[in-house]
């Protein structure tokens, strides 16, 4: 029961994040790592995000997630907290339980 609560909650709140999103709205981010490398995204709607690393592109759909915005796709997860330039992301390993596994590059906003 808690679990279905905290995924009803999330979905509120992400729903909520997102319903200023419109058709054409879709933009670009990009983000340099601490490794040195960079991630490209492309936001293209409210429940979807082409990720972009080390030239293979991800395509990932929005997931539960209790702050910021988590798209997962490809066995990969991008968390992105913020939306300005101080905004950070995180590109990590995605367990097939739907959990969060190890980080692979954390970064922030160009």
């Amino acid at each position: 029961m808690k679990f279905f609560v905290s995924v009803a909650l999330s979905s509120v709140f992400l729903l909520s994040a997102c319903s200023g999103f419109q058709q054409g709205d879709a933009f670009a981010k990009r983000y340099e790592c601490e490794s040195g490398e960079r991630v490209a995204v492309n936001y293209e709607a409210p429940d979807s995000a082409a990720v972009y690393y080390q030239g293979t592109r991800y395509d990932m759909d929005i997931a539960a997630s209790a702050s910021g915005a988590r798209y997962v796709g490809g066995g990969v997860e991008w968390w992105v907290k913020g939306s300005g330039p101080d905004s950070e992301g995180l590109l990590l390993k995605h367990r097939a339980g739907g959990s969060s596994g190890d980080i692979i590059e954390s970064c922030s906003a160009l």
